[in-house]
């Protein structure tokens, strides 16, 4: 016992058993995750006077779940953290932004919810010159892994978006990880480094974006001065800002 006490070091489905133990009665699976708990001590079974048997998170155990709890939420804290510095950078450079918008997408045949960390339109009039972005943003490996096994949500993030971003905490994964249809931006404490730009794709919002947009409410910091300064670069090939362009170019 004192060997596998001093070796086990718990993983993440332990630690998820280990919730549900202490959420529940406390019954049974007897599969080989609740035998790794038994054996290192961070569960215990317990008889009834009936004779039933069921399980109880040990004082160690509890000290697992405080660690793992503590652990969520320093990770938590600097996803949150990371979110709201793309969102200022959005809102900076002249787009309205929101933060954990929740968007319906449409993906092999059938709708999906997708909340975006970082959705963000151009300020104007003019639908052509929206360009939606997403940027999705990850502070950990294991949330990377997660998010590349899920192909449709990778595939609802390009539905909603003529631009789709992966920001990585610096050393947590190489921009090749990240697949071809993404831009990847990597963040250090300083500073966001784009790594590979985001392939542009033409795409109008459909009416359903515009409804969840008009209920929603773009986050403070946004300037007319600092949309305008943005759009410098395109007043002079379309004579004028598009802030006040009612029609695209024509092409």
């Amino acid at each position: 016992m004192t060997d596998v006490l001093s070796t086990f070091k718990p993983q993440a489905i332990h630690r998820r058993r280990l919730r549900e133990v202490w959420r529940s009665a406390g019954w049974p699976c007897q599969d080989m995750v609740e035998v790794e708990l038994l054996a290192s001590a961070l569960v215990e079974r317990v008889r009834s006077s009936s004779g039933h048997e069921t399980l109880r998170v040990t004082d160690a155990g509890i000290q697992v779940l405080a660690d793992t709890l503590q652990r969520n939420r320093r990770a938590r804290n600097a996803h949150e953290d990371l979110v709201a510095r793309v969102a200022l950078e959005m809102t900076r450079s002249g787009r309205l932004a929101w933060r954990g918008l929740s968007l319906r997408a449409k993906v092999n045949d059938a709708w999906v919810m997708s909340m975006p960390d970082v959705f963000s339109v151009r300020h104007t009039t003019v639908e052509a010159y929206l360009q939606p972005v997403v940027h999705e943003i990850k502070v950990s490996r294991a949330d990377v892994l997660s998010d590349l096994r899920v192909q449709a949500k990778r595939s609802a993030y390009l539905q909603l978006s003529s631009e789709c971003w992966y920001v990585l905490k610096r050393g947590i994964a190489q921009p090749e990880e990240i697949p071809l249809e993404f831009g990847v931006m990597l963040a250090s404490d300083d500073a966001l480094e784009v790594a590979r730009t985001a392939p542009q794709r033409a795409m109008s919002l459909p009416f359903g974006m515009w409804m969840a947009l008009a209920r929603a409410t773009p986050l403070a910091g946004w300037r007319s001065e600092d949309a305008q300064s943005a759009l410098g670069d395109l007043s002079g090939e379309r004579g004028g800002s598009d802030l006040n362009q009612e029609t695209p170019p024509c092409h």
